[in-house]
């Protein structure tokens, strides 16, 4: 069952634009996700400690969002509004609430850019409002000229090994057909491609499987390929960081002692790790001719 919550908020304004995302702002229509990634950042941080639990609609949202874009416009200050940071826009419940199809109708009317990041098919649905604000939003004065589109869609992806992801991403529809998906927005003609993040130490991150995936995202048609490194949070039952390692123990005990080596107190592995996964990803998206970066 979904909680309903009102909130005094929706609007999150970043102190700085996202280097990868390019945001400027977030918007998250739901609390916690029913999609129940084992490795999700949100475990174990302020945003959701228990996600089976605690998934939340935020009833009022649109209202809310409409005050506050509205404001924001009156001052000129549009950017780009990132749907979601913090959970799933497109997760099962949002086929009967529309919370986040709602939302898109407050930013079009207010010409905002949106940047949707997502796991899920259920985006095809709103391609109708997504291609009105691709051509209708104003961008902020420094990206004019080098973005010159007001909507970006991100896939979600850390394996394309079905049955990894089928133990990790427990409701999240398979790897394939987020490909398929993004291959569908690519041909409707939006800036589309797929975010590598987290790669999996020792499970998908070697340089033959960052090579699959590289050549896979650019053979669906991706405009760009982003790759991050895994953070694990926390230390409670329900944390990403403790859920993470029971599945290693049961699945792949035998890497254990490296992940402990990897990220010893840290929540993110060593920077020689993550400048290395850095360093291959761009030879690679080198290689098949593919950006590593969305402008």
């Amino acid at each position: 069952m979904v909680n309903e919550i009102q909130v005094k908020s929706v609007l999150n304004k970043h102190k700085r634009r996202d280097d990868w995302f390019l945001d400027d702002y977030s918007v998250n229509p739901y609390e916690s996700c029913s999609f129940n990634c084992i490795y999700c950042y949100i475990r174990g941080s302020k945003y959701g400690e228990n996600m089976a639990k605690t998934l939340s609609a935020k009833i009022n949202a649109p209202e809310i969002l409409r005050k506050q874009l509205k404001r924001r416009s009156k001052k000129e200050e549009h950017g780009i509004i990132a749907l979601s940071t913090s959970t799933e826009p497109y997760m099962e419940i949002e086929e009967t609430l529309k919370l986040t199809r709602r939302l898109l109708e407050v930013i079009l009317r207010y010409k905002f850019p949106v940047h949707i990041l997502t796991k899920s098919t259920l985006v095809l649905r709103d391609l109708d409002l997504l291609n009105e604000i691709d051509k209708n939003a104003i961008l902020p004065k420094d990206l004019r000229g080098k973005l010159n589109r007001g909507v970006i869609i991100s896939f979600s992806i850390s394996t394309l090994d079905e049955k990894l992801a089928k133990i990790l991403e427990r409701r999240a529809p398979k790897p394939i057909e987020r490909l398929e998906t993004m291959q569908k927005c690519k041909e409707e003609g939006f800036l589309t491609g797929i975010c590598f993040i987290p790669v999996l130490p020792y499970l998908s991150d070697s340089e033959e499987q960052l090579d699959e995936m590289i050549k896979t995202a650019r053979d669906y048609g991706a405009d760009f390929v982003l790759v991050g490194a895994l953070t694990l949070f926390g230390n409670k039952p329900a944390d990403c960081k403790t859920l993470y390692y029971k599945f290693l123990e049961k699945c792949y005990p035998e890497i254990v002692p490296k992940y402990k080596s990897l990220f010893r107190i840290f929540f993110q592995p060593s920077k020689e790790y993550q400048k290395e996964l850095e360093e291959k990803s761009k030879r690679l998206c080198e290689k098949y001719g593919i950006k590593n970066s969305i402008v």
